[in-house]
């Protein structure tokens, strides 16, 4: 690693092992911030519904530009923690699934801008 490179702690100093580097970098990320949300497609999905009624499956994957399984996968951990709804209706003989936002999705996602609005600021100031 290139000196310009090196990561460097508050005190100028260089961790003295990975396992400090791995701890400096835990520190950077506060401990309240939902990270389940913060995830980039999971974070993408709440923010696409709060602003849409609803998307389906295919409007959602188009518009993240990821595939089906990864869309799948990080729409369901959503559904686990209630921050999203998913219905599954027939368009036709066309399956459709359809996703909306809960209140307890609407709320997380605006602890977590509030949160990051707050990130943003002490950084600015300090």
């Amino acid at each position: 690693m290139s000196k310009s490179s090196t990561i460097r702690n508050d005190h100028g100093a260089r961790p003295s092992s990975l396992g400090s580097l791995k701890e400096h970098n835990r520190e950077a990320v506060s401990p309240d911030l939902d990270r389940l949300i913060h995830e980039r497609i999971r974070l993408g999905i709440v923010s696409a519904l709060a602003v849409n009624r609803s998307l389906t499956f295919n409007e959602l994957k188009a518009l993240l530009k990821t595939t089906d399984g990864n869309l799948s996968v990080h729409a369901r951990r959503l559904e686990e923690a209630d921050y999203i709804l998913c219905s599954k209706s027939f368009d036709g003989r066309l399956p459709k699934t359809e996703y909306r936002l809960t209140a307890a999705g609407r709320k997380a996602l605006e602890r977590y801008l509030n949160h990051m609005e707050a990130l943003i600021r002490a950084t600015r100031e300090g």
